[in-house]
């Protein structure tokens, strides 16, 4: 093939969409769903993974389409997944036992306080990096086994199936034949042996879900068979897997030690690349697998931020500034600095390190010269000090990996703005590395596939086909930024309830 296509499927947590990428990370084309989210109880979000099947097959033909090429030309297809995101379902029928339980969904929070209590959760980092919390997948899949009539014994009988969504999507355009996840994906469940690789025995009896239903684990860039020709019109390889954050890594090739980015949209998910470390954070980060490619997996350390975009949504939506984030940005322009107004988005409590579900938002520092300008500065400025607490906790957790001056790769909705990125430069300390192309999921997905099929020749030639980056250093003197992260820093102490 002399000029192969590589088809990217992104299906995400309020759409699914997908995207044809030419051999150079050029997009040719593009398509896409919303998805419906469904929200039963109090805390509880749900998907219908039929709908997403469905979308996902409309989306990768159209996007097919729309370019006006041919299914021949397209040598491989790469997925990337909201992550957490999980499902249950017969392996004869192929329907699923109940909707998809969102990454977002808290249903399985009093399972989590019961392990807690127990003393379990140092045992639960040591062996998977992660922290016991509802948002990852084990305590769905076993709340999906009690609460379903019948659906714990079939599943000892073998007759019922798990997976991300990476997994259903997998297996329904192979005709049922796949029954697998790769590793980054299958590190976010609670139930994956971080540094040994593979299912852990133990944590399947800690969250008493049966291994049998989970999917093989293969590499990032991998032989997940091929699509029904049925589904979309011919037998198409599916060579590269990943979840939505460690995609978007690859895609911003962040792919040796020391490299990091951050996504901002309605919130934030940062990583930094560790190599083949895998450090245990002593600043509540979680450790996951960046990349397995080779049978070689790589680690990362992440942390979130809950409200990123968010806040700035808030300022439209809760003190009614008119004109959308582009009139927040000019507004925020004319703030006066020296008023040292600070505020905490802790609207649904603080991420990463600070783990308090319990905080609440404040808005510190107001005096009668401060104003909307003021707080608008506060509201974009709280995006990037929450990012330099994620630096500063990924600094004390990989101090090796951050040793040199490090720079801040940046992709999503926020990092649209030059204005932004200059002032996430600034009260950082880092060079911020925004990136020309915003759809860093897609690409990622779409690298790793050309990897798995043979396109490039390694991840390093794949990764130098990522946009360009425009580049923003630090401006600001060390005194403000310093003073303006103390107050932060102040701020923040004060809305926590715990520790």
């Amino acid at each position: 093939m002399t000029n192969p296509l590589i088809l990217a499927l992104d299906q995400g947590t309020t759409s699914t969409r997908a995207i044809l990428f030419a051999r150079d990370g050029t997009a040719i084309s593009e398509a896409g769903r919303p998805l419906e989210q469904r929200y039963p109880h109090d805390g509880w979000v749900e998907h219908d993974a039929e709908e997403i099947f469905a979308a996902s097959t409309a989306v990768l033909r159209e996007a097919v389409e729309r370019s006006g090429r041919s299914l021949s030309e397209v040598a491989a297809i790469g997925i990337t997944n909201q992550r957490e995101t999980v499902v249950v379902w017969d392996r004869r029928s192929g329907k699923p036992i109940h909707n998809a339980i969102v990454w977002q969904d808290r249903r399985t929070e009093p399972l989590c306080e019961r392990l807690r209590g127990e003393g379990r959760e140092g045992r639960v980092t040591e062996v998977t990096g992660l922290l016991l919390d509802p948002y990852f997948s084990g305590t769905k899949i076993a709340w999906l086994l009690d609460s379903v009539p019948g659906a714990r014994a079939a599943a000892e009988a073998g007759d019922l199936l798990a997976g991300t969504m990476d997994t259903w999507v997998i297996w329904k355009l192979t005709g049922g034949r796949v029954h697998a996840t790769d590793a980054t994906n299958a590190s976010r469940t609670l139930l994956y042996d971080l540094r040994g690789g593979g299912w852990s025995a133990e944590m399947s009896e800690m969250l008493n879900v049966p291994l049998a239903l989970m999917p093989q684990v293969l590499d990032c860039a991998g032989d997940y068979g091929a699509t029904d020709p049925a589904i979309l019109g011919a037998a198409i390889p599916i060579r590269g897997v990943a979840g939505d954050q460690q995609s978007a890594l690859m895609g911003q090739g962040c792919i040796r030690p020391g490299e990091m980015k951050a996504t901002y949209g309605t919130g934030c998910f940062m990583l930094l690349n560790t190599g083949e470390s895998a450090p245990v954070s002593k600043a509540r980060l979680l450790t996951t697998v960046a990349a397995q490619v080779a049978g070689r997996r790589t680690y990362a350390l992440e942390g979130s931020i809950f409200i990123a975009g968010a806040a700035i949504q808030w300022l439209g939506q809760g003190l009614g500034i008119a004109g959308g984030p582009q009139a927040a940005e000019e507004l925020a322009a004319k703030a006066n600095d020296d008023l040292g107004v600070v505020l905490v988005p802790a609207f649904t409590g603080l991420g990463a390190p600070w783990w308090d579900a319990d905080a609440r938002g404040a808005i510190f520092g107001l005096t009668r010269d401060a104003g909307l300008p003021e707080i608008a500065r506060a509201a974009f400025d709280a995006c990037a000090l929450q990012t330099r607490d994620l630096i500063e906790a990924m600094r004390s957790d990989a101090p090796d990996a951050l040793a040199g001056v490090p720079e801040l790769r940046i992709d999503g909705g926020m990092s649209r703005s030059a204005w932004f990125s200059q002032r996430l430069a600034d009260l950082t300390g880092v060079t911020v590395g925004r990136a020309t192309y915003q759809e860093m999921t897609a690409l990622g997905a779409a690298l790793f596939a050309g990897v798995g099929a043979g396109i490039y020749r390694d991840v390093a030639e794949a990764a130098a086909s990522r946009p360009s980056t425009e580049a923003y250093r630090p401006k600001m003197a060390e005194a403000p930024r310093a003073r303006a992260y103390e107050l932060w820093r102040d701020a923040v102490a004060r809305v926590r309830t715990a520790g």
